[in-house]
């Protein structure tokens, strides 16, 4: 028979455990999770999760995918560099559904990374999620584009921004080609983070310009396009993820924000800063970030230089209720 050994303090029993409940959580949040990426995924671009907390990213430089199981402090190489005809990998989406990790694979040359091999042309690339082998490859159909980000709409189309174009690709279930969905030249600031909100419409943003825009869904078809008004200026936006009634961002100028979007206006609320981040990702109460840190491809001053990379998070708000 085991004798149990109370935990007094001076505050009785119910204030200590209160006290350590207390104190772990700050600890927690003051101390942000980290996953190093391995020296094959430098310069991530993009970052997704399943439902069990499997953590993918790509390489905007080497290319391939890594995956970083529940629990792990390293992420691995899952898909290798060039695999099924892939070049640099930007949006990575994890789509459960239909068990597909989807992926853009890009010739990136035209904004001056030159990957590592020389297929041509921006393709949307759609993996086996259990296997990890290539099942789905469609180019784009523009010869000047960049695959940048994805997203599965409520009709389980698949949703994807072209930087170098001012347009929004769609491909249908079952399709085998892309087809332009929107096309505004508003949208030339180079379309970006891309994702569904709560009210069913598409909203991306422009990494160049900074804006926001909502694409308003009218059946099969794009409705109204609205540029929203940002409670503060945004400094090269990306990784866009739907969040409750809200979404969260990151800039690439170091904040990961709360997005919350009232008629035509959108509140931006600052988490947290993190080195230069590119992605954002939720696995239960915890936010991850992917630090892309590509300003060090696009600096003058700081390339050659290469710094760590690794996956942080940090607490998450409560997601927003309708």
């Amino acid at each position: 028979m085991s004798a149990r050994i109370p935990f007094a303090t001076p505050f009785g029993h119910a204030a200590g455990a209160a006290a350590i409940a207390l104190l772990t959580a700050q600890i927690a949040h003051a101390a942000p999770a980290l996953i190093a990426l391995p020296a094959e995924a430098p310069f991530p671009e993009s970052l997704a999760a399943t439902s069990d907390g499997t953590l993918y990213a790509g390489s905007l430089t080497k290319g391939g995918i890594v995956r970083a199981r529940p629990g792990s402090s390293e992420a691995e190489v899952w898909i290798p560099s060039g695999a099924f005809g892939t070049r640099s990998t930007f949006g990575v989406l994890a789509d459960e559904t239909r068990g597909t990790l989807w992926a853009c694979s890009n010739d990136a040359t035209p904004i001056g990374v030159k990957g590592p091999n020389a297929v041509e042309g921006s393709f949307v690339k759609g993996f086996d999620l259990k296997s990890g082998e290539g099942k789905i490859s469609v180019q784009l159909p523009t010869a000047q584009s960049i695959c940048n980000d994805l997203a599965v709409g409520p009709d389980g189309s698949l949703y994807v921004t072209n930087t170098l174009q001012p347009q929004i690709l769609r491909l249908k279930p079952g399709a085998s080609k892309l087809e332009v969905w929107a096309q505004d030249d508003r949208l030339k600031g180079g379309l970006d983070g891309v994702a569904f909100g709560a009210d069913g419409n598409l909203y991306a943003n422009t990494f160049m310009s900074g804006e926001l825009f909502r694409f308003e869904r009218n059946g099969d078809a794009v409705g109204a396009i609205t540029r929203l008004e940002t409670s503060r200026p945004i400094k090269f936006p990306d990784g866009l993820k739907a969040d409750g009634a809200g979404f969260v961002m990151v800039e690439g100028a170091g904040p990961l924000s709360r997005v919350t979007i009232s008629g035509d206006k959108a509140n931006i609320e600052t988490i947290k800063d993190f080195a230069g981040p590119t992605g954002v990702a939720r696995v239960g109460d915890m936010l991850w970030v992917s630090e892309g840190q590509i300003g060090y491809l696009m600096d003058p001053a700081k390339k050659g230089q290469l710094p760590s990379f690794q996956l942080r998070a940090v607490r998450a708000p409560a997601p927003l209720r309708p």
